[in-house]
């Protein structure tokens, strides 16, 4: 390849942002009703490709996305640096220490949860392999150790979300599952590093056993020497460089270099670069902002248009085996929940618990797919295998955490944003007193509702005239619950002035939440109460939502002080 024509650089350019465009609309979607970001970015490169567009409009695909040539070359290009970026950060979300300090559990629950599906997978794929998707020309030995690896990964960063949304992250059944995962994956990715060194029929025994061997060094002198020079130069780079970008640069240097390294001995990039994640996510001194920003210019930028790409290279219609899919799902399901929940067992968590870290173990995500592909890619898999592999990725994800919330019992957090909308929202809001704030935002309140506004409002008043409902920094949440609601409303008014509440500290009300609740919801008006309390803790939140100029302002100012550390 000389190097891009116009026209090339042109689709090229155009494509990208298609892709990452489409991919973050629809992962925002997806995250809007509570599914991970992956399942729309998967769905936007579905839409755009053979799938959908391309069997609609094929001339047209073919003029955005060529299928040939030299625009396909960059596109893989581009595609490949950001999963390798997108495992960089994978690999820092990986706390070596969480291991140690589960000890017996996480070693239990990791290793029959990888033993289980590793043994039920192998023995499917080496005895049936045309069950298991294997084509005419596969090498059985190979096709079997991927199948079987493939039944027993896991996905770590869909594990930490389901347990955050949980609230089970901090839990000691939180950490072990974590720490179980860490280890499976860690075991996982080892075992296809050794797949990819074999793949290749040129390549003699000798040759792979080679590559083993460097790949052991590597991880080995990346896990211990390593992390000990990393943790040296990180005060060094913060010190002596402009932040954040000085950190950013030695990440994202360190990972290429891992990266180029692994590649160069016959394993794939990403393996090198989610190593170094490993490394330089264990360093007491990478500061969590700085990790943050990292995980975020990846997983927003990079990771949308790998995970979109995914649906240009396969037709899913043409290529879904139902049958197939109920197999591979049966498997992997059974194996990693059944050996997850025996090996909880053993470690002295009651039955419950132990199927629900079976449950939780068993989400795939995005790394079952990355593994699918790179098997695809490198020949080892046909599209009809990879379709049901991603097919089982996005149900285990999707599912994960509702099963675990059934059978632990859980009840979702609830919070107020859920039932904050822009129609019951009022800006620059102007009352005159706390009983005309109370009649203005009840009426709104009620709007589109079956309930009687004036039914509402003296509900709330008579709950107001009782007791202060003004929290401190300015905040009030005026509030009742009513009979026949089915569910929660909320309006807000937003004052520069502020209102006189009759607030302990002597300050006006600037934002002025008022909430209905069901009845018979008592539990649930607390929570609300709650979350809005913990929210707007700190003045200075809100100083700023008190002078925003409309609804979207307010919105993504409570949203960015969230997603900066504050409550959730």
């Amino acid at each position: 390849m000389n190097g891009l024509s116009h026209q090339e650089l042109t689709q090229l350019f155009f494509a990208l942002a298609i892709l990452l465009g489409s991919a973050r609309l629809l992962g925002e979607i997806a995250t809007r009703f509570r599914q991970p970001a992956i399942i729309g970015e998967i769905m936007a490169g579905i839409l755009l490709g053979p799938t959908v567009f391309g069997a609609i409009f094929p001339d047209w695909s073919n003029l955005i996305f060529p299928s040939e040539g030299n625009f396909r070359v960059a596109l893989h290009g581009f595609t490949t640096i950001s999963i390798t970026l997108f495992l960089l950060v994978a690999g820092m979300e990986v706390d070596l220490s969480t291991i140690f300090r589960q000890g017996r559990a996480a070693f239990n629950v990791g290793m029959t949860g990888m033993l289980f599906p590793l043994i039920i997978g192998f023995f499917m794929a080496w005895y049936f392999p045309r069950l298991a998707g294997s084509h005419p020309g596969a090498d059985p030995f190979i096709f079997a150790l991927f199948f079987a690896t493939a039944m027993a990964i896991c996905a770590l960063p869909v594990i930490i979300k389901t347990l955050i949304d949980l609230n089970l992250f901090r839990t000691d059944l939180g950490m072990v599952i974590v720490a179980s995962a860490i280890l499976v994956d860690l075991l996982g990715w080892n075992i296809f590093a050794v797949i990819l060194a074999m793949i290749g029929g040129d390549i003699g025994v000798s040759r792979v056993g080679v590559t083993i061997g460097l790949t052991f060094i590597f991880v080995v002198v990346m896990l211990t020497l390593g992390r000990w020079l990393i943790d040296r130069l990180l005060p060094w780079v913060q010190a002596y460089t402009r932040w954040p970008g000085g950190v950013l640069g030695f990440a994202l240097t360190g990972g290429l270099l891992c990266a180029a390294y692994t590649e160069f001995i016959g394993i794939h990039a990403i393996f090198g670069a989610f190593i170094f994640g490993v490394a330089l996510g264990d360093s007491k001194h990478l500061r969590a902002h700085t990790r943050t920003l990292l995980d975020q210019f990846i997983s927003f930028i990079f990771a949308p248009i790998f995970f979109a790409s995914i649906g240009l290279q396969v037709n899913f219609l043409a290529n879904f085996d139902i049958g197939l899919v109920a197999m591979v799902l049966l498997i992997g399901s059974a194996g990693m929940i059944g050996g997850c929940t025996w090996g909880a067992r053993r470690s002295g968590f009651k039955t419950r618990e132990s199927l629900a870290i079976g449950v939780a173990m068993n989400a795939r995500g995005a790394m079952e797919i990355i593994l699918g592909l790179l098997a695809l890619q490198a020949g080892l898999i046909r599209e009809r295998l990879f379709v049901a592999l991603v097919a089982m990725a996005l149900f285990t994800s999707l599912t994960s955490g509702t099963f675990m919330q059934a059978i632990l019992r859980l009840r979702r957090p609830i919070r107020f944003l859920e039932y904050l909308t822009a129609r019951r929202c009022i800006i620059d809001f102007h009352a005159t007193s706390r009983r005309h704030a109370i009649e203005q935002l009840s009426q709104l309140a009620c709007l589109g509702s079956d309930v009687d506004p004036a039914l509402a409002f003296n509900a709330v008043w008579r709950r107001e005239q009782t007791m202060s409902t003004s929290l401190n920094h300015g905040v009030s949440v005026p509030h009742a619950r009513i009979n026949g609601l089915k569910s929660p409303l909320v309006a807000i008014g937003v004052s520069r002035e502020g209102i006189d509440f009759d607030s302990m500290d002597g300050l006006p009300a600037r934002l002025i939440f008022l909430i209905l609740t069901p009845h018979d919801a008592q539990r649930l008006q607390l929570e609300l109460l709650a979350n809005i309390g913990a929210t707007f803790a700190n003045p200075a939140l809100v100083e700023r939502c008190s002078n925003v100029n409309n609804y979207t302002e307010l919105l993504a100012l409570i949203k960015s002080h969230i997603g900066e550390g504050g409550h959730v």
